[in-house]
């Protein structure tokens, strides 16, 4: 007997599901004729009726349900061996897929990556910048292997595990109002137009993270995603900023910036690095998890 088609198989699993084969091929992206055409193949390769045919759309017949069953489980076997395989570059090494937000790859994952990966010359890993607010889902999705992100609780739907915490400050010109304050809170700040960015979320979202602490919104009159970029801006006058304290460090000497400590209790960040499936990673993947969750000082 020859082997089964995977194309067949998957048309005919949607047909069953969909119950049309019209809805079926659109779902396929095939026209009705082709996906019809690949039904009756799938009959006649396997010499039994498995749909049955009528004016409300289409049903399987006994052997067709067994078939579905059958077709079902090969097809997510399938999926999880493309998945696997995934896990592995072109040249057959292993490959890890790390997603993290901005603020992670510039604080954290430089050293930690170099000692990772001094230790391992087989393998690569493709490095990912997304906004913490998406990270989740990458790593639900499979899209990638291990995320990194920052958030109140744990995200569901993955494994979460504490990885680092970081605070935001303030950040002004030198000779600035506010200049010689030290810390304070963003409260008493909200005179002057604030340097923001609020990916995938907005200004009301960002207000209701910050709880209380604030009485009115902030002015934004512009948004920068880049650190040094915004930083930039604040040099120039054109606000203050709210960004990373490690990060800032970076720039107060050379752009004549001053760093003031925010005393909100949303400036202090908890990251997560976060898993689908423990169990489902390679043995490069899993090292690196049991790297990012050791204490800071482990290596």
């Amino acid at each position: 007997m020859k082997k089964l088609d995977l194309p067949a198989l998957e048309i005919f699993v949607a047909a069953i599901e969909e119950k049309s084969l019209s809805r079926a091929a659109q779902r396929e992206n095939l026209v009705t004729s082709a996906a019809s055409k690949r039904v009756a193949e799938l009959e006649r390769h396997l010499d039994r009726t498995l749909l049955v045919r009528h004016g409300r759309g289409v049903e399987p017949t006994p052997a067709g349900m067994l078939l579905y069953q059958r077709a079902k489980a090969i097809l997510k076997s399938v999926q999880l061996a493309e998945q696997a395989i995934d896990q592995y570059s072109a040249e057959g090494q292993a490959r890890i897929r790390l997603a993290a937000n901005p603020s992670t790859s510039l604080q954290f994952l430089p050293s930690i990556m170099g000692r990772f990966l001094a230790a391992r010359p087989q393998v690569s890993v493709d490095l990912i910048e997304a906004h913490s607010f998406d990270i989740a889902r990458l790593v639900a999705e499979s899209t990638v292997d291990i995320g990194i992100y920052h958030a109140v609780h744990p995200v569901p739907g993955v494994a979460s595990f504490p990885f680092r915490r970081d605070r935001v400050g303030l950040v002004v010109p030198v000779g600035h109002a506010l200049a010689q304050r030290g810390e304070l809170y963003l409260e008493e700040a909200l005179d002057y137009d604030l340097l923001g960015y609020f990916p995938r979320h907005s200004l009301d979202q960002f207000l209701a993270y910050a709880g209380q602490s604030l009485s009115r919104p902030p002015t934004v009159r512009m948004q920068v995603a880049n650190f040094e970029t915004r930083c930039r801006m604040i040099r120039e006058g054109l606000g203050v900023g709210v960004v990373p304290e490690r990060i800032a460090a970076n720039y107060l000497g050379s752009m004549g910036l001053v760093l003031l400590r925010l005393k909100d209790a949303w400036a202090e960040r908890q990251f997560y690095t976060c898993v689908r499936d423990i169990g489902s990673l390679n043995a490069a993947a899993a090292d690196l998890l049991d790297t990012l969750v050791a204490p800071p000082d482990a290596g």
